[in-house]
């Protein structure tokens, strides 16, 4: 087996055991208000996106080892995009390997790995990455809500998901009791994504859960 096979296939072994730890964890209770920024829940972009050239800047940001975890993690989530699943988990094992397990920029990597394989069709893995993301975070951070609402109705969990929609609404009711405005709160969400939720807000609308 060649070196590039070898990786290829550690990061597979490495990722489902990722995952399979964090099943086995559980989601993470649910609690009343989620009021709290997490700096880990936003999209790496070391260059543009759009930049013509950014692929090649990217790689040299790299081999300069300056911003190395941030390229790393923006190559793996192009190659997703590109429908190249091995090269993007490759590369995100790269960037892990890198970085403290508990650190931040480790939450970070397995936040944005989560959307890549959402966006995959890959909703379970996409849970299981999340879940673990959420691990180690101060307060009760604004993303889990809206974001475990999405994946557990993807899954085919609706009342689970309806339960941590729910949370959103208590947070900010003028903002969740009303599917209008998830451009605006949710404006790196995909139009399809946005819709699955808006299917999430009508049940939530249909039967709100009581708390607790």
């Amino acid at each position: 087996m060649g070196v590039t096979k070898r990786l290829l296939a550690g990061a597979v072994v490495l990722a489902g055991l990722l995952v399979s730890n964090a099943q086995a964890q559980g989601l993470p209770k649910i609690n009343e208000f989620y009021f709290d920024e997490d700096v880990a829940a936003r999209p790496f972009q070391a260059v543009p996106a759009a930049q013509a050239d950014a692929v090649d800047q990217l790689m040299k940001l790299r081999e300069r080892g300056r911003k190395a975890v941030d390229a790393t993690a923006q190559l793996a989530s192009m190659a997703y995009a590109e429908g190249r699943d091995e090269l993007g988990a490759k590369l995100y094992q790269e960037a892990m390997s890198s970085v403290s397990d508990g650190s931040v920029q480790a939450r970070g990597l397995r936040w944005n790995q989560g959307w890549d394989l959402y966006r995959r069709s890959d909703a379970e893995q996409a849970l299981a990455l999340w879940q673990k993301a959420a691990e180690g975070t101060r307060g009760n951070p604004g993303w889990l809500p809206p974001t475990f609402a999405l994946v557990l109705w993807t899954l085919g969990r609706k009342d689970e998901a309806v339960s941590w929609y729910a949370a959103a609404v208590r947070t900010e009711p003028r903002q969740w009791n009303d599917a209008a405005n998830f451009p605006q709160l949710l404006p790196d969400w995909q139009d399809s994504e946005r819709a699955t939720l808006t299917q999430v807000q009508q049940a939530w609308a249909a039967k709100p859960p009581a708390w607790p």
